[in-house]
Formats: C-alpha cells, sequence, structure tokens
C-alpha cells in the first residue's frame, strides 16, 4: 500500500477548473485504486508520496521535510497562461511568477495537461525526464449524454423554450476566456440564448473586472450568466445546450471542454495551438470572433455539420476516460515509489 499526501487549496474556491480536475483525481483513487494507495489531505505526517496540487506558501515551505517522501508537482498553470486571469501590479506579479517557477522546480517530478508544456518547462531551466504528461478526466457516471424526452425536460426546467438554439459557455468570468467575444456573439444573435456557466472566482482581483461586472449585472436578454454552479448543474447545462463555446484566449487542458465531451455536446472553440496537441480534430475551430459568428450560422441552419462535431465529442470522451485514467495514474504513482524508495 503506497502511502499518498495530497495536497491542495483547490477546492476553497469554487468554479476553477484546477479544482474540479483535483476533485476528480481524488475520486478516481478512493473508488477505483483503493487496494493500491493510501490517501491523504494536507497531512504533514510522513509519506512515500507528496502530490502538490496547487503552489500555497505553506505547502512550498513543507517540500523542505524529509517527511515528504517523492515531490510530485502538478502544473495547471506557468506565468504566462496567468495573464489575463489575475490583475496582480508589478512589482508583485514579477515576484509571483519567480515564485511559480520556483515552486515547480522544488518538484522530484511535474506532470502537465498538455504536452505542449513540456518545452516550455524545458525552458525555464527544469530537465525533460522531469516532467509527464497525464491527461485531464471527467466523470463518466455524473457527466453523459441524456435523452431527448430528458433535454427537454432540463429545458423546462431552466425555462428555456425547447425550440431555441442553446449555447453554452463555462469557466470564470475573465478576460482570458473570451467572455467579451461571448457576449459579443450573444449580442449580434438575439434569438439564439447563450449561458455562461460561472462567475468572479477571484473577485475583483480578476482581470477586467469592473467592464465584465456591468454586463453580468446587466446582460442582454438571451444571456444569461449563472454565476458559479454545481458540477451537477453543468453537466444539465451541457445536456440542454446545442454547443458548447469557449472562445479563450489561452488555456492548458479546460475541464470544461471535457464536460461537454462526455455529455455530447458539439464544442466550437478558438483555434488555439495547445489543443492541437490533444483534441485535434474533434472540435470546431474558429480563429477569431467573426469565424466564430459564421460556423455558429452554419451549425444552426446545417444539422449533419452539428451532428458530425456531436459524434467527434462522444469520440473524444471515450478516449479520456476514467477507466483508461485509473491505470495511468496508477503506473506513474508505482513508479514513482520506487524511485523514492532507490
Amino acid at each position: 500500500m503506497i502511502k499518498i499526501t495530497m495536497f491542495s487549496s483547490a477546492d476553497k474556491v469554487a468554479g476553477q477548473g484546477v479544482g474540479s480536475a483535483y476533485l476528480e483525481l481524488i475520486n478516481l483513487l478512493r473508488n477505483r485504486c483503493s487496494d493500491n494507495f493510501e490517501i491523504k489531505i494536507n497531512r504533514y505526517d510522513k509519506s512515500q508520496i507528496s502530490h502538490y496540487h496547487t503552489i500555497d506558501p505553506l505547502f512550498y515551505l513543507s517540500t523542505f521535510s524529509r517527511k515528504r517522501g517523492r515531490k510530485i508537482g502538478y502544473v495547471h498553470f506557468l506565468p504566462e497562461t496567468l495573464e489575463g486571469s489575475l490583475k496582480i501590479p508589478q512589482p508583485f506579479r514579477g515576484l509571483f511568477y519567480h515564485y511559480v517557477i520556483a515552486f515547480y522546480k522544488r518538484m522530484d517530478q511535474l506532470v502537465v495537461v498538455n504536452p505542449s508544456f513540456i518545452q516550455k518547462l524545458v525552458a525555464y531551466g527544469i530537465p525533460e525526464n522531469k516532467i509527464t504528461y497525464i491527461p485531464n478526466f471527467v466523470d463518466s457516471d455524473r457527466f453523459y449524454h441524456v435523452s431527448s424526452e430528458d433535454k427537454l425536460a432540463l429545458r423546462e426546467k431552466y425555462k428555456i423554450d425547447p425550440q431555441r438554439f442553446v449555447v453554452l459557455g463555462s469557466g470564470q468570468v475573465q478576460e482570458r476566456k473570451g467572455v467579451p467575444d461571448f457576449i459579443r456573439l450573444a449580442k449580434q444573435n438575439p434569438d439564439v440564448d447563450f449561458i455562461w456557466a460561472g462567475g468572479f472566482s477571484f473577485g475583483r482581483l480578476t482581470d477586467g473586472y469592473s467592464e465584465l461586472k456591468k454586463v453580468v449585472d446587466n446582460p442582454p436578454a438571451n444571456l444569461r450568466f449563472t454565476g458559479i454552479v454545481s458540477r451537477d448543474e453543468i453537466a444539465e447545462l451541457n445536456n440542454l445546450a446545442d454547443l458548447f463555446l469557449l472562445p479563450s484566449y489561452n488555456e492548458l487542458f479546460p475541464m470544461s471542454v471535457l464536460e461537454a465531451f462526455s455529455c455530447g455536446t458539439p464544442v466550437m472553440l478558438r483555434n488555439l495551438d495547445l489543443y492541437h496537441y490533444i483534441i485535434d480534430g474533434d472540435y470546431e475551430p474558429a480563429d477569431n470572433v467573426n469565424e466564430m459568428q459564421m460556423k455558429l450560422t452554419l451549425l444552426r441552419n446545417d444539422p449533419a455539420r452539428l451532428a458530425y462535431w456531436q459524434k467527434r465529442a462522444q469520440k473524444a470522451a471515450q478516449e479520456y476516460s476514467k477507466e483508461h485514467l485509473a491505470d495511468v495514474w496508477t503506473k506513474f504513482y508505482k513508479e514513482q515509489a520506487r524511485k523514492g524508495d532507490a
């Protein structure tokens, strides 16, 4: 039995993907791998493996203790991916970015959710052999495709016209997520319902908070901001939607996209290079908001095109199943434990 301590504060801030990824992994290990691992959370007694999901200063100090065993760091962001998320003034921004990399360098092994970040970490001076790629996943028992009858029932529950085309976006309300483009598309398509599931997880620290807050408080008639909602509600919203649209400018491996895939919801994304490493061919790509508008019109008027992307979503969901990832994580932790004992 391998003793693993998870260090995380991700679940203390609602509505962010890091917290969702962390909770999914904990549930996976406890439900499917309990014969192999003894899991503890934020405990400082001796452990064979310490897996750091967030970079809290207290966690950083704990890395200097021999009790921590083999130290694993989960890379959910790099300094450049924080641009457009948090509004941090200089010189604090530079100091914080330096701290992020210093934390990663304290680890014996890093796990990235997107292989495109391996070379970026190498550029920061971290050896490539200390970096492992393991993708995110979602629980298919919670996120799954429902019947047409259930979809109608969900639309009734959320007071949405069954005849309207519905576009869903989800994540924190911030500039980096492309929320201004989502708002623009809503204004350009008054006969389409737009729903953004998420809120200001970091309040006034959110980049673009003042301008976005004005729209959130007084949105167009066809645009609904739900605020931070539960993961069960996210699953329901994905199932009542005709299209999931995430216009983000920068991502690693967004949990929201995997959630849409798992519900069989067709996906449109801003065509970022980093997606090409992981989900190329599984989403409708658009380079900018004008192309999003053009392709939204195409999808609304061409059921066959929409059905094609639904099939691609279902295929992608199988590739990132919890069954497969349970085997991947089991192999990874056993290998790390052996290295720690050597």
